[in-house]
């Protein structure tokens, strides 16, 4: 199995659902896992998991946010593996046209 800690920047809306299913209330505490990175630096970050995938996502008020205001809806079955950070925005997109 494989084990993949991603950051903020590197989360897709496929890993934010799982997220999201597993967390429908949020995270707290005791769902937080710590260790140390390869830089010996402490890690703070929640665990989902896929059939052959172990994701740490690393915690932050920026993926809480996300969580909070998630919805498949948002993005296009094209963008479901792509880093969120780098799809537009759909109420930019929507203002443009």
């Amino acid at each position: 199995m494989k084990r993949i800690i991603v950051d903020f920047k590197k989360l897709t809306p496929e890993i934010l659902s799982l997220l999201v299913d597993k967390y429908p209330d949020g995270y707290d505490d005791d769902h937080v896992i710590t260790f140390k990175n390869a830089q010996n630096e402490t890690v703070e970050a929640v665990e989902v998991r896929t059939e052959d995938t172990v994701y740490l996502v690393k915690v932050s008020s920026r993926l809480e946010n996300s969580m909070a205001n998630f919805d498949e809806d948002d993005y296009e079955d094209a963008d479901f593996n792509e880093p969120i950070s780098e799809i537009p925005d759909k109420k930019t997109l929507d203002e443009e046209e």
